[in-house]
């Protein structure tokens, strides 16, 4: 996926005013209409500059796209970094004006990605304020064990000068035991005040990468060195869990890559995912006299050929 820079696009610098994008855009507009320009590619011309202006006319698309950095080069290979877009807080249900622009808005601001939340949520009432969404990121241990932490959040607006700031808060958030990652946290009271009842707040929680384990859902996969005698053998090693060290069997003549299922050892939703221990044989160095000996020893006892189902 190719990057795309907006501000490139729209030909003006990254700290314009919302004035200064709204005029280049209706100059943009009028030069490369399909109905009007005689350029070869104003078509393409006219729908980027439409997707750089839906994104920077907008404060709160516009203070995440900013939070990517300025470094990225449009037309450079991109992908988002994991962290992108949390603590971030928006209006309404999201970004769902994806239809028609590139993967690259469709990545970041789409239905399906970024701060899509999943449900209907409510929408503002005469008497009924706007609801409000979020992403945060967790520890796996928080969701594990259960907590409360205290989260900061970031709202875009524009100041006097025409300019994208943001205003920030804080607020101690109490994390259920059990939580997966896409699951949402409501906050009542905490979205936008209205004549009657506040809307509420929304955190849709995703995990920070963890150490050791990866999270899929509500399983955990973790890759577990073993020896070559414990593969060839059989042992009974120690495999850590968020819960502490288990012991756990590996079977004879066990391979890279086997999977070995710790049922019920993974995030503690009802009912509980499982914990996969991954098998990764790991052999030790050939960093003395005496185990460059025992290495030739088992090359002249053990005659073997890996690659033999490889024809070689």
């Amino acid at each position: 996926m190719k990057y795309k820079d907006y501000y490139d696009v729209m030909g003006v610098s990254r700290d314009a005013t919302q004035a200064d994008i709204k005029r280049a855009y209706r100059k943009l507009a009028r030069k490369y209409h399909p109905d009007v320009s005689k350029e070869a590619d104003a078509e393409q011309r006219f729908k980027n500059v439409g997707e750089a202006y839906a994104v920077l006319k907008d404060p709160e698309k516009r203070a995440s796209y900013d939070e990517l950095g300025a470094n990225w080069q449009g037309g450079q290979e991109f992908s988002p970094p994991p962290d992108w877009g949390s603590g971030f807080e928006f209006r309404g249900r999201g970004f769902s004006d994806a239809d028609g622009y590139s993967d690259f808005f469709s990545t970041l601001f789409g239905e399906d990605h970024a701060h899509a939340t999943g449900h209907q949520g409510h929408r503002a009432t005469q008497s009924r304020g706007e609801d409000h969404h979020a992403k945060v990121l967790i520890d796996l241990e928080d969701a594990f064990h259960g907590t409360t932490r205290s989260i900061e959040l970031r709202t875009p607006r524009i100041d006097e000068a025409g300019h994208v700031t943001s205003s920030e808060r804080t607020l101690n958030v109490k994390i259920p035991k059990g939580v997966q990652p896409g699951q949402h946290i409501r906050l009542s009271g905490q979205g936008s005040p209205g004549q009657g009842q506040a809307g509420d707040l929304y955190l849709e929680v995703e995990f920070k990468t963890h150490r050791i384990y990866r999270i899929e859902g509500k399983d955990l996969y973790l890759e577990l060195p073993i020896t070559p005698w414990e593969a060839a053998l059989g042992a009974t090693v120690n495999c850590p869990t968020p819960a502490g060290a288990v012991k756990l069997g590996i079977p004879a003549a066990t391979t890279s890559g086997h999977k070995l299922r710790l049922k019920g050892r993974g995030i503690p939703a009802n009912p509980p995912g499982d914990l996969y221990a991954v098998a990764k044989i790991t052999t030790p160095a050939a960093d003395t006299e005496a185990a460059k000996s025992l290495y030739r020893k088992m090359q002249q006892d053990l005659p073997f050929n890996p690659r033999s189902e490889l024809g070689v």
